[in-house]
């Protein structure tokens, strides 16, 4: 034990100091072993007594305190319990592994705080874009538009209802994605067909396509019935949403590409677009709330701008993946998997 060891270490050169001093006046080798032995008994209860009640007992609970606080225990159960033998090489291991993770903690709660104030900063412009219009479209009914010119009047209502109803799928989506990260809301699984589900939603969204001239394309390389186990609802939202973007972030007379591949364990489903694309260096990103590149904001494509990040919660509630590849200027293709049933 290195507690001991220490002791005996001081103790011996104590001894040795004091009997070879008296030797030097004596010149006895009988006084020299009398002193040695003497000295060293003298020492030893010195030091143990002298360490045991001021140092080591100490080391002990520091150790304890640092070893329950790790652990998140009570510091009361600190003083109750049996440690291991050698405590001061425990308290450094233990001193390093906790500065460890406390600088890792910190940086977590700085990565936390940073993310918090791009969150406040976004949400509070995505809040304040459509209630600045409803606010000017009021204004301007209220100072006799609809008696002036009823047409324009009829038309800024419209307007004012557009972005009421996109203030309100944004309220939905952040309901959503709240729920989602804090597990309120449950993830029911079922086993269905996947590709009757693909073809309810490319039928639901055809109409939309139509509009923006986008063809619709469902590429079944599987044949058949496709059986797969998840939330039906929940992976009916994620496709609806990925297809959504494909035909909003398509040029005109573009096309939308489902693909579905038979995996090991899995199915894989992928969405690709020839749109506009992204930019690289925005990959990492694109799952974030709120995050638009450039390019997107300038086409002034509505949403909440929480669709994608709900898409990856959803996936990561499934315990499956999504992932995204684009070339700017070319389309991109967003790709997750399914438990195969």
């Amino acid at each position: 034990m290195k507690f001991r060891s220490l002791i005996i270490l001081n103790a011996l050169l104590v001894s040795l100091a004091i009997a070879l001093v008296n030797f030097y006046f004596q010149q006895s080798v009988f006084y020299l072993i009398i002193t040695f032995v003497s000295s060293l008994a003298i020492s030893f209860c010195f030091f143990y007594f002298l360490m045991e009640r001021y140092i080591y007992s100490k080391i002990k609970l520091i150790y304890k305190l640092i070893h329950h606080l790790k652990l998140g225990k009570d510091l009361k159960d600190s003083f109750g319990e049996q440690i291991s033998s050698d405590p001061i090489g425990d308290v450094q291991k233990e001193v390093r592994e906790w500065a460890i993770d406390k600088k890792e903690e910190i940086e977590t709660l700085k990565n936390q705080e940073k993310f918090r104030r791009e969150f406040l900063s976004n949400i509070s412009h995505e809040f304040k874009t459509p209630l600045f219009a409803i606010q000017g479209y009021i204004d301007a009914l209220q100072d006799g538009l609809i008696e002036e010119d009823p047409l324009l009047a009829n038309s800024f209502l419209n307007k004012a209802a557009n972005n009421l109803d996109r203030l309100s799928y944004l309220i939905k989506d952040i309901d959503e994605i709240s729920k989602l990260e804090s597990g309120e809301l449950p993830i029911n699984f079922q086993q269905f067909d996947l590709i009757l589900l693909i073809s309810e939603v490319l039928e639901s969204l055809e109409w939309k396509a139509q509009k923006h001239k986008i063809e619709l394309v469902f590429k079944d390389k599987m044949r058949g019935h496709t059986m797969v186990f998840a939330d039906r609802e929940k992976i009916r939202q994620v496709l609806i949403n990925l297809i959504s973007n494909s035909i909003k972030y398509s040029n005109e007379n573009g096309k939308t590409t489902v693909k579905i591949f038979e995996l090991h364990d899995q199915i894989l489903v992928e969405v690709t677009d020839s749109g506009i694309g992204i930019d690289e260096k925005n990959l990492p990103r694109i799952f974030e709330r709120f995050f638009r590149t450039e390019k997107s904001r300038a086409r002034e494509i509505g949403g909440s701008g929480l669709g994608l990040s709900i898409v990856k919660h959803i996936m990561e509630a499934h315990q499956q993946t999504i992932s995204v590849r684009s070339k700017e200027g070319v389309g991109s293709t967003f790709g997750f998997t399914l438990e195969k049933k």
